[in-house]
């Protein structure tokens, strides 16, 4: 089972340690599939835009005249801005993504830090592809990946490269590993991301497992 779905669906309210739901909200029949797209369509945005915030996570709760935007990243001082300049911006730009009936919904953003880049799945794995982009040896890449993160205090790491590695004709798979991945312990706490990295020879899929508790 645990090789076979997302960890982070796979565990969601399931424990005390298990990851929150990235989008709370309730909709009508009618109107789930518009504020489904809505979502999708924020999140694709802010991703693009905040790319360089080292956006760790963005939550999306909604109530009947307001959506709250909780933006977790690295760098909270890229999305705010002099004077608050950015979050306006943000605002703007999420005000345009907005469908008929939610023009007049109230928009807050909320920026949380994120302290340790070395305990974010998604930040370990971009870090990666960007680097594997750059045409550095894979080896040394992941390995350093892994050896910073359980140096910063995880209970394990798993790290999956696939796809034409190191330019290779015939596309392969690796995996690197260090430390307990309980994959299939549902009380775990496993924080997982899954990040294409476009290569000159092709896509490389990188895919990063951490165990932060047991």
């Amino acid at each position: 089972m645990g090789q076979k779905i997302n960890p982070i669906s796979f565990r969601l309210k399931t424990h005390p340690n298990s990851p929150e739901w990235m989008s709370s909200w309730f909709a009508s029949k009618g109107r789930y599939k518009e504020l489904l797209l809505e979502d999708y369509k924020i999140r694709q945005t802010l991703q693009k835009r905040l790319a360089s915030a080292g956006v760790v996570a963005i939550r999306i709760e909604r109530s009947a005249k307001k959506i709250k935007l909780i933006l977790i990243v690295s760098r909270p001082g890229l999305v705010i801005g002099r004077g608050g300049k950015e979050l306006e911006s943000i605002k703007n730009e999420v005000q345009k993504l907005m469908t008929k009936q939610s023009v007049k919904t109230n928009i807050d953003i909320q920026v949380e830090e994120f302290r340790n880049t070395d305990l974010s799945a998604k930040l370990i794995a971009e870090k990666i592809s960007y680097q594997l982009a750059k045409r550095m040896p894979y080896r040394r890449v992941v390995l350093s990946a892994v050896e910073k993160s359980m140096a910063a205090g995880v209970k394990g790491i798993k790290v999956i490269l696939s796809g034409r590695i190191n330019g290779a004709e015939i596309s392969r798979r690796e995996k690197f590993h260090q430390g307990q991945v309980p994959l299939s312990t549902i009380k775990a706490h496993i924080d997982y991301a899954e990040v294409p990295c476009l290569t000159r020879s092709g896509y490389i899929g990188v895919k990063v497992y951490l165990c932060l508790a047991v």
